[in-house]
């Protein structure tokens, strides 16, 4: 009984920092899927958890409690707009698309550092007066066990994140574009013989990669930190790249590599409440996601086997 106790505190908490890794890995599979490498989703949450704060500070009070749902939108559409440059700089100019993804991290924190100072005369934005608020969900908060440990002191964004999982499953692996874009990803010469448009579809999926991972960026600023500064997104981005090797850049896969990582996270939190971490220094609790992260990349990255073309620009006519 006390294990279920442990779940029933603890799951909350996964699901809770699972959310913003969920989007971001998800962007991540389809930038991938499409055979861009997309090393920037840290920038790009970056960019996302910036935009996110910025405008619920300036529209609080416009919007009440519509904000945060909208800060999401307003996330996304920057992060998608700023994700273009990784396109035109992988896809048009087929430049390393590894070097690329770099340096759209350096760009993203530099930007929003810099203009969190110019706005805000400080290093840090204050904190937002309108974030998610934990919910009880009526009815399925009633069920024995899984009730209390799914439906009860959780975040709307967690749902929405796993319903978002299900999604980009079925576009993958269920529609024509999906079905386009992951033979652009396997074999983009192949794809071009047959009419489809090999560029077009890559600057979809690295702009939809931008869009979820503003909208993973803006989740972790407006449910866990609640402010934006330089050190506001400190490697989820990496993390959720993690996830997506990890879950063979699978939708699905991805998802349940990132609530991993997730549980890693709330170990700092609620690591104490086990016995056999009680005396476990908080250090190695903090550490624990970069650690297991290593660990799964070094144990599954050998066995998972990447789409064919990813990391390859494409020149048409080329094999």
């Amino acid at each position: 009984m006390q294990i279920i106790d442990l779940l029933q505190s603890m799951m909350p908490m996964v699901l809770f920092y699972s959310a913003p890794l969920i989007f971001t890995a998800l962007g991540g599979v389809f930038s991938e899927r499409s055979g861009v490498v997309n090393i920037g989703l840290e920038g790009l949450m970056v960019i996302g958890a910036f935009a996110g704060i910025t405008f619920n500070l300036g529209f609080a009070d416009t919007f009440g409690s519509l904000t945060p749902w909208l800060s999401l939108v307003v996330a996304a559409i920057v992060a998608g707009i700023f994700s273009i440059i990784h396109a035109v700089a992988a896809v048009s100019l087929r430049a390393d698309q590894v070097v690329s993804g770099v340096a759209i991290n350096m760009m993203a924190i530099g930007i929003g550092v810099f203009l969190t100072r110019e706005w805000y005369g400080k290093g840090q934005t204050d904190s937002i007066i309108e974030p998610f608020y934990t919910r009880t969900i009526p009815v399925l908060s009633d069920i024995p066990i899984i009730g209390d440990m799914f439906f009860r002191g959780t975040y709307y964004t967690s749902y929405v994140a796993i319903g978002f999982a299900i999604i980009a499953w079925f576009v993958l692996y269920k529609t024509p574009f999906g079905l386009q874009l992951r033979s652009v990803g396997e074999h983009p010469m192949a794809a071009d013989t047959n009419g489809i448009n090999v560029t077009k579809i890559r600057y979809i999926a690295v702009i939809l990669s931008g869009m979820l991972a503003g909208i993973g960026g803006a989740t972790y600023a407006l449910t866990i930190s609640l402010s934006f500064g330089a050190a506001t997104i400190s490697g989820q981005g990496f993390m959720a790249l993690a996830a997506v090797i990890f879950g063979k850049w699978h939708p699905l896969g991805a998802m349940g590599a990132a609530v991993f990582f997730g549980f890693a996270q709330s170990l700092s939190i609620v690591g104490r409440s086990f016995p056999f971490l009680q005396n476990v220094p908080t250090v190695y609790l903090i550490i624990a996601p970069y650690v297991l992260t290593i660990l799964a990349l070094a144990g599954f990255i050998g066995r998972a086997e990447a789409p064919k073309a990813n990391g390859v620009p494409y020149i048409k006519g080329s094999r």
